[in-house]
């Protein structure tokens, strides 16, 4: 039963992680009955997992432990992501470094190269993840280029395709020139910035001396326009109907035409169109059939169609542009202007938005069966305030380009015919033309957007398309956890493509969690210099104390403050429970007690009715918020059950009852039964030192591991008295303690108290006198009633008075240090009333010293009036 001195959990923790994987224990067979199933928000193989995914894993081993231990047939299925354009970027980069880049290598040996990245990072991703203690069941693990999950892609484009909803054509698109590919809207991100608005005129044709103003924040594609607009509505313009401008520096003539782009209540109301490069003007030039004149390239270069501009980056082409209209007189004014500037989430390089030859998906189809779905309770969120943003997108969607130039992901199952030009999308590699019977064909050379494999995950993972014995098992997974940032990236989509491909929702419930921030509330990147490694916070802190602090932060909804002091404060409280198990384990040695739990244990004393009534409590109030998803208040209930009550108080009376040689009697029976519980109770937080300290009171009969025991269920424990009583025992304690520490702090002789307790609490304190005479170090005078007279050193409550006889010498230091202590702290308040009453300086100095002012006055008024009632108990 020894356990070392010190808590190390680097010594143990390491062991137990392969120990658990080993063993096999988190295997879910597929079989009939209640199950708990949930897949992994697969990390990317970009790099390792950072603090996001261990809060990510954290809340995910939770609930999978509890509904383990609660008798589910519990199934996490771990796996990581092939994440197309973030790998291949990573992948690019660590080739430059060496002198390469991927169209000197050709499309096959570069992807070689990022097999074998992918290789590295997946390795170093599962052993980050079996060192975090995540429970998953490796015999299931996927990859979402694996054979069976490509298939399942293949299956899911075919389906849509030949339900008429995913189709090929010219769309715009945000394209981004760094990463050369095609994004959706959701991986573009806007980023306020300071900008300019130049306001160039458009001489009107045949009206000398006539101008249209237009105002625009990027000169460069005015090269590119193919009409101006103006509102129907708007007077200013009647006379202009029908006629044209000359396009400056181009010297082209385009239209004026009537459209509902152009506002008469913004700016002269006259907008220019670039239908090649603006989603609202393409959609313009479709209404009244304006050609596209393409300016800028892929590459963000200046085409040959921008004349004397051609070849130019598009920022120098802005400068030049601008410098000609200026010479010309054609540039009105420039203004500043605030932008939100669209870049591309990945590389941060401003997007173009270009017309292009792309795949998408017809996504309102989709929708409707998603939104029904949350709508009638089928999928729930939490917290439930994410419907509405759900909502707001899932009502508004657009169509989704889903094919990117890239290489690296799923290559898009369709090939193009050489003799009849028609398309040809198959399960398998066709060997000829379904439409002509060529043979002459060429596959599609762009892959799929990531997010199309992800949407399938929660049941290509179980097997789909196939009807395997998983699938029907655990499919509609119980559970989706992950970040509120990816709610429309891939949640909405796989509640999409889960209703589309199975008729059935992916799961039943997606609990949203905030971000990870720093300790001033900062997102955590790799330019601010506050990233946060996994595995070195664990080395440093123990992996149950991370994990214990990065929950109790998890509030519903909000972002966690991720804090040294935080991690310090759970690697506290792990060592209390190594402390407490310590003696209990020494305790058992020297006693001659073997390992023994019993069903219902003793109560033979008050604290032992008190703890099982509290045990009984946090049993509950843990079920309900696990059940909840409010993981957070379940890791504050057993901490405040395992500090506050059993280790501060419960076992520190039991400290007064044991005895050496005593065998197992019922002191025994109650200690090792709540501390049994309790480690169960603990373990979904802090798997590795329950465990560790579980097996030391394991038996045959037991199960190999806590992991498999049974969780605590909700009973009442029936005492009801236990609470009151224990609370008088409290109070008359820590009176005697905070009267010892306020009055005589150095003095550790034994003094004499007298106690004046009332009707209940004169029977408490009567059982129980040794309990308050060692706690307090005081000799007990119990005397029934009230106190005849209130003096001197003394706590009152309705229930008692606590009068603590303190010696003449003491009495006069105390006396004297008080009166001190009242001199010096009534000048220090007069002096910060003075400077708050100063006009001159309250007007001058900052707001945080003003209220630092404020927040010492109170603390010295506060300390000023409980030294004078201190110093007026005391008497004369």
């Amino acid at each position: 039963m020894q356990i070392e001195k010190v808590y190390e959990p680097q010594r143990f923790e390491p062991r137990w992680a392969e120990w658990w994987i080993e063993s096999g224990i988190f295997h879910a067979k597929p079989q009939p009955g209640k199950y708990f199933s949930l897949v992994i928000p697969p990390p990317n193989v970009t790099g390792s997992l950072h603090m996001g995914h261990m809060l990510d894993h954290t809340l995910i081993d939770m609930a999978v432990r509890w509904h383990r231990m609660s008798g589910d047939n519990a199934l996490w299925v771990p796996g990581t992501d092939h994440a197309g354009i973030a790998t291949q970027m990573v992948v690019e980069r660590e080739l430059a470094k060496q002198g390469l880049n991927r169209l000197e290598l050709g499309r096959e040996k570069f992807l070689e190269k990022v097999w074998e990245w992918k290789e590295i990072c997946q390795k170093r991703i599962n052993d980050q993840m079996k060192r975090l203690g995540s429970s998953c069941d490796w015999s299931r693990e996927r990859f979402t280029l694996d054979p069976g999950l490509s298939r399942a892609v293949r299956e899911a484009f075919v389906r849509l395709y030949d339900k008429g909803l995913i189709y090929r054509g010219e769309r715009m698109v945000n394209w981004c020139p760094r990463c050369h590919t095609a994004l959706s809207d959701l991986e573009t991100i806007h980023k306020d910035s300071e900008g300019s608005l130049w306001h160039i005129k458009y001489p009107v044709k045949g009206l000398e001396g006539r101008y249209l103003t237009v105002a625009t924040t990027r000169p460069e594609t005015m090269l590119g326009d193919t009409a101006v607009a103006v509102n129907l509505q708007d007077a200013r313009y009647t006379d202009l109907h029908g006629l044209t401008v000359v396009l400056p520096l181009m010297d082209r003539e385009i239209p004026i035409i009537l459209d509902e782009l152009a506002d008469p209540k913004f700016g002269t109301g006259v907008v220019k169109v670039t239908p090649a490069h603006d989603m609202n003007d393409f959609e313009a030039g479709k209404r009244h059939n304006l050609p596209l004149v393409k300016v800028i390239d892929e590459m963000a270069k200046m085409t040959a169609a921008a004349g004397p501009f051609s070849g130019l980056d598009r920022f120098e082409a802005r400068k030049q542009v601008v410098a000609e209209l200026e010479k010309l007189g054609l540039l009105e004014k420039v203004e500043k202007y605030a932008l939100s500037l669209a870049i591309c989430d990945r590389c941060k390089t401003p997007v173009e938005p270009l017309v292009s030859n792309q795949w998408f998906v017809t996504m309102k189809p989709l929708a409707k069966p998603a939104i029904e779905a949350v709508d009638d309770g089928r999928i729930q969120f939490v917290p439930a305030s994410w419907i509405a943003t759900y909502h707001q997108w899932m009502d508004n969607i657009r169509d989704w380009c889903i094919s990117r130039q890239l290489w690296w992901g799923h290559r898009i199952p369709a090939w193009f015919c050489d003799s009849c030009h028609q398309i040809t999308v198959a399960r398998e590699d066709p060997s000829q033309c379904s439409h002509c019977g060529s043979t002459s064909l060429q596959q599609e050379t762009d892959v799929l957007d990531t997010w199309f494999s992800s949407g399938l995950w929660p049941f290509s993972t179980l097997g789909w398309p196939d009807q395997t014995e998983d699938l029907k098992a655990f499919y509609p997974t119980t559970l989706m956890v992950t970040g509120f940032d990816i709610l429309f990236f891939w949640v909405a989509r796989m509640a999409m493509l889960g209703m589309e491909m199975t008729g059935e929702v992916p799961f039943r419930q997606v609990h949203l969690h905030g971000l990870v921030r720093d300790a001033d509330r900062q997102k955590m990147s790799k330019t601010k210099g506050n990233v946060i490694d996994p595995l070195t916070v664990n080395d440093q802190y123990g992996t149950d104390a991370v994990r214990l602090s990065l929950v109790q932060g998890a509030a519903s909804g909000m972002d966690i403050a991720f804090t040294p002091e935080r991690m310090e404060a759970s690697r506290a409280f792990a060592n209390k429970i190594w402390n407490a198990a310590r003696f209990i384990f020494m305790k058992m040695e020297a006693a001659g007690v073997e390992p023994c739990i019993p069903a219902e244990p003793a109560a033979e004393h008050l604290e032992d009715r008190w703890i099982l009534n509290r045990l009984a409590a946090c049993v509950a109030t843990m079920n309900a918020s696990l059940d909840q998803h409010r993981y957070h208040e379940a890791a504050d209930a057993i901490y405040h059950f395992i500090w506050d009550e059993f280790c501060d108080w419960y076992i520190e009376l039991k400290k007064l009852r044991l005895r050496d040689g005593s065998g197992y009697d019922s002191n025994w029976q109650a200690l090792l039964f709540v501390f049994d519980q309790a480690m169960r109770l603990l373990h979904p937080i802090m798997p590795f030192i329950t465990e560790e300290l579980w097996q030391r009171l394991r038996v045959a009969a037991d199960p190999v591991s806590i992991a498999l025991s049974s969780y605590p269920k909700a009973v009442a424990a029936g005492y009801a008295q236990a609470d009151s009583e224990m609370a008088i025992l409290q109070g008359v304690i820590a009176s005697g303690r905070t009267l010892r520490a306020e009055l005589v702090a150095g003095n550790v002789s034994q003094l004499e108290a007298t106690l004046y307790a009332r009707d209940g609490a004169y029977a408490v304190a009567d059982r129980e006198r040794e309990a308050i005479e060692r706690l307090t170090n005081v000799k007990l005078d119990l005397q029934h009633g009230a106190a005849p007279h209130l003096g001197g050193a003394v706590r009152s409550t309705p229930d008692f008075d606590l009068w603590l006889h303190l010696p003449a010498a003491d009495l006069k230091t105390l006396r004297t240090r008080l009166e001190k202590e009242i001199e010096q702290l009534t000048k220090a308040a007069a002096n910060s009333e003075r400077q708050l009453s100063n006009e001159e300086f309250m007007k001058k100095a900052p707001e945080k010293v003003v209220t630092g002012i404020r927040t010492k006055l109170a603390e010295y008024q506060a300390q000023l009036a409980k030294s004078r009632a201190t110093l007026e108990a005391l008497g004369q």
